[in-house]
């Protein structure tokens, strides 16, 4: 037993006179700024009526009662609770004390984990358009989630619930209306610019423009130059054509590619195809187009080439840097005059006419890029590099 009477570890008992109901106004005060986390060494007390006055002018030994609202020294109110100290009596009759303090800056610290782990994991450092979701309001095992089913696409066609249940086992993960389905939407529509999707028809074609439950057959991508080994049907098809350029279907894109040549060259707009077609004729050397945001069959292809190094190239503004990290991250693409010299001495060429760069985010093989183009705030359309392009190819 102690010299008090207790056990020990036991808590103290708080007199009678402390329990008073009139001082009930003095202990939730001194709870609320206790629980603040701060060292408290005055306590201010509103809205007292004259029964509470007189009750803290009796436990202080005031000489007057000290009015409706009142200043308490808190040290001097610990000196009048017989050996007893405020928290040990507001958390007896209040209840437990928080620490809001500590739980804020273990929020900032839960948060800024949560930040570095989202902007250095590796999709989002693939796409840093990503950046632009709200990761702390998301939280990190929602994240996980949607990152995942965005390294899992574009998709083959297949439908969505085949998807969900590849990625997270549950094949209703990415149903209408799951937090899953909307921040991987919200995710989409960042990567490709534009607004959310609302309705459910403008839904299903986000889902559709990322390659899940597509249309085999009008999902397309064009090439020239392709002549593959093999005996494929795909494989034939190709060589009577004889690098001509061709479109190919996602149905079509069940095997890989056997290409002679070891080096393909991806462009982003068609008109560059057909300049290339022009200039080599049959002799044109492999190259596939993503008409802009590659499709499933764009990705399906670019991955069925094995053996091969792929080198790609776009335009130089917003949008195409963020196709060209897509299209790098989805298939091993390294970036062909993408850097920020090419784009500076792109501008020097450039006659009247040059749209603006618009929202441009970082791109990752050259960090160097992103600001030099918003300092400029011009794009350098792939087409107007065109022939500097193709006397690469020559």
């Amino acid at each position: 037993m102690t010299a008090a009477g207790r056990l020990p570890g036991e808590a103290p008992a708080v007199p009678e006179r402390l329990r008073a109901v009139a001082l009930r106004p003095v202990w939730a005060a001194l709870h609320e700024r206790l629980s603040s986390g701060h060292q408290v060494t005055r306590v201010k007390v509103t809205g007292l009526d004259t029964e509470q006055q007189a009750a803290v002018a009796d436990l202080l030994g005031l000489d007057r009662y000290p009015g409706p609202a009142a200043t308490i020294d808190v040290a001097r109110m610990e000196a009048a609770l017989g050996g007893l100290d405020v928290r040990t009596v507001a958390e007896a009759l209040i209840g437990p004390l928080d620490d809001r303090r500590r739980r804020r800056a273990e929020r900032r610290e839960e948060r800024e984990a949560l930040l570095d782990w989202f902007t250095t994991h590796p999709v989002v450092t693939a796409e840093p358009a990503l950046l632009a979701l709200s990761a702390v309001r998301a939280g990190r095992d929602l994240l996980q989630q949607a990152l995942a089913v965005l390294a899992a696409l574009p998709g083959s066609g297949r439908p969505l619930a085949a998807v969900a249940a590849d990625v997270t086992g549950d094949p209703h993960a990415l149903d209408e209306g799951t937090r899953l389905s909307s921040l991987v939407l919200k995710a989409l529509s960042v990567l490709y610019d534009i607004p959310a999707p609302e309705g459910a028809e403008a839904r299903r074609a986000l889902w559709e423009r990322a390659g899940v439950a597509c249309d085999a057959l009008s999902t397309t991508v064009l090439v020239a130059g392709l002549r593959p080994a093999g005996d494929s049907a795909l494989a034939r098809v190709l060589s009577i054509w004889d690098g001509q350029p061709s479109v190919i279907t996602l149905a079509q894109l069940q095997d890989t590619l056997d290409l002679r040549e070891r080096d393909v060259w991806v462009v982003e707009n068609p008109s560059v195809l057909a300049l290339a077609q022009r200039r080599f004729g049959t002799a044109c050397p492999p190259m596939v187009c993503t008409s802009g945001w590659p499709n499933s069959a764009v990705i399906r292809l670019l991955r069925s080439l094995p053996g091969t190094q792929l080198h790609y190239h776009g335009d130089f503004d917003g949008e195409g840097v963020r196709i060209a990290a897509y299209t790098m991250a989805k298939t091993g693409a390294e970036p062909w005059r993408m850097s920020t010299a090419d784009y500076l001495r792109g501008l020097t060429d450039l006659r009247s006419g040059v749209p603006p760069s618009g929202r441009v985010t970082d791109a990752p093989w050259d960090p160097e890029l992103a600001p030099a183009m918003r300092s400029h705030g011009l794009a350098v359309p792939e087409e107007r590099v065109a022939e500097e392009l193709l006397d690469d190819l020559a």
